[in-house]
């Protein structure tokens, strides 16, 4: 049996930012309590939700993105998008949206394949 070992060093990282006496106190607390990996996910989905916002994709509210996708859709167009739901995913991932809203968009859009129309 062959086991393969990563062995990590320790680096020191020195951050310069500009913020008020609270907010230090707030990093300096998370930093002190929160794991390398955990803080690196975390500015990873900073980074991107500031992007979102920047670029102006970034609305809030879960229900509206779910009535903005679906709300004029004909049964043929949700057909559609059923049936090509791998790229719908990559679609809506580009957007921003995270993986719960675009499981309750696929639920409408199941909806009104159904139907035709939502309830």
């Amino acid at each position: 049996m062959r086991v393969n070992y990563i062995i990590m060093t320790e680096r020191e990282l020195k951050v310069k930012l500009v913020v008020s006496e609270r907010q230090f106190r707030d990093i300096k607390y998370y930093f002190s309590l929160l794991h390398s990996e955990s803080i690196v996910s975390g500015l990873k989905f900073a980074y991107n939700r500031q992007k979102a916002q920047d670029g102006g994709y970034l609305n809030v509210g879960r229900k509206s993105f779910v009535k903005k996708e679906t709300s004029m859709l004909t049964k043929e167009q949700a057909r559609w998008r059923l049936t090509n739901w791998k790229s719908m995913i990559k679609t809506y991932r580009n957007k921003g949206y995270s993986y719960p809203t675009i499981s309750r968009i696929k639920k409408d859009i199941r909806l009104i394949a159904k139907s035709g129309n939502k309830k």
